[in-house]
């Protein structure tokens, strides 16, 4: 029998009882709409991460100081002092791979502009360090290498600082704040960053040379941090090796000894993230293909009701000719059209779920293709699978029983 025919056939009796098809789809509309919704979500949260600490600088390495333990005591890493003005310019000898470095030290304390104060972090750093995260700045200029060398009492402030000190709206530029009583001038403002992956407010800091913040402030000549940008995206790796070795014959780490230091790059970030949400997006979509089965089930179960019901037509069709394979096909496209249909209203669905979530939520979330694809893919094969058994079973009917059935 022509396959025409017997789509005809099988539309024809999908649509003498709607309402029953409807209920069986209903599973795999579920299903596919929760596998479709719970993939966007997992894409978005994935996207998001990626785009979120590759705003913190795509290229940007962060070397800190090993928490080792001295004493029996693990000691945190702002208290370990392994990183030095010599590391800096060791680094600086050798730029093979590297673009730009900038150390830091970071202080916080309160800090006064006249009525209005605010508990907030002064961070000192190279003027580098707005190149390497990818900051520029909004108004002003940014301090130089001489401010550096001079310890100048200069500052940038975050967005969020300015918005405290100066609520008024009023110009920031040439004013004095005082950070732990100590007098800084503003000389820039800052572009408004955001927050970054770990939820922290970017903008709430005060950038100021970093000689300034290690001898007016924290008395100390070590740095907290060094931020190091690659050349660029592929060439990541290669500096954080060459760092690795530019350190370790810096601080004369002797063969196979651990190094005092940790190198991370944002790629690293991204991959960690990335996998966790990897993880989690899969195991929400095995939960709602669960749904997928249960439709799977529902559809062979109606299936097996059909062909009880309709066991004098598949005689009688066998009696003027139709062979076992025209009855096996007929009864295995209505399943297949059942599926294919629950899963195009699904979809429908599950895209429309995504922008309620986007919308009310405020969720990021991503329809990507393949996730549509594969899950018409599943409804296809759900569709032959579940109902296999039961178009096997009217295939094999005998015609003259068939024909006797009450």
């Amino acid at each position: 029998m022509k396959m025409a025919n017997l789509l005809r056939i099988a539309w024809r009796a999908i649509n003498r009882n709607r309402m029953r098809t409807f209920l069986t789809m209903l599973g795999i509309i579920i299903g596919v709409a929760a596998v479709i919704a719970m993939t966007a979500i997992g894409q978005g949260s994935k996207q998001s991460i990626q785009k979120q600490i590759s705003g913190m600088g795509s290229n940007m390495i962060t070397i800190r100081p090993n928490s080792n333990v001295t004493g029996g005591v693990r000691m945190d890493n702002t208290s370990v002092q392994s990183l030095t003005e010599q590391d800096i310019t060791a680094l600086q000898k050798q730029p093979e791979y590297i673009d730009a470095i900038s150390p830091s030290v970071t202080s916080r304390g309160q800090v006064i502009n006249g009525p209005y104060n605010w508990a907030t972090s002064m961070q000192g750093v190279f003027p580098e360090y707005l190149a390497i995260r990818g900051w520029p700045l909004l108004d002003g200029v940014s301090f130089t290498s001489q401010d550096i060398k001079s310890a100048a009492k200069v500052c940038l402030l975050g967005q969020t600082v300015l918005n405290n000190l100066f609520p008024n709206g009023e110009d920031a530029l040439g004013k004095i704040i005082r950070f732990k009583n100590i007098p800084f001038k503003i000389i820039g403002v800052l572009s408004k960053k955001g927050e970054n992956t770990f939820g922290q407010d970017q903008d709430d800091v005060i950038l100021a040379p970093v000689n300034t913040v290690q001898k007016r402030v924290l008395a100390t000549t070590y740095y907290q941090n060094i931020f190091v940008s690659a050349i660029d995206e592929n060439a990541t790796d290669k500096a954080a090796a060459e760092i690795q070795q530019v350190l370790r014959t810096s601080h004369r780490l002797a063969k196979g000894t651990d190094n005092d230091f940790t190198v991370r790059t944002q790629a690293e970030l991204i991959n960690t993230f990335s996998a966790t949400s990897q993880i989690l997006t899969i195991l929400l979509t095995v939960i709602a293909g669960i749904s997928l089965l249960v439709g799977g089930i529902g559809i062979m179960n109606i299936m097996y009701v059909s062909v009880t019901e309709r066991t004098k037509e598949i005689g009688l069709r066998m009696s003027i000719g139709a062979r076992g394979i025209d009855i096996l096909l007929q009864f295995l496209i209505e399943a297949i059209l059942i599926s294919i249909t629950g899963g195009v209203l699904g979809a429908g669905l599950g895209i429309v779920a995504t922008r309620l979530v986007t919308f009310f939520i405020h969720w990021p979330t991503l329809v990507t293709e393949y996730s549509v694809i594969i899950s018409f893919l599943v409804c296809f094969i759900t569709g032959v699978f579940f109902g296999y058994y039961p178009a096997l079973k009217a295939s094999r009917l005998d015609p003259i029983e068939a024909l006797h059935y009450e």
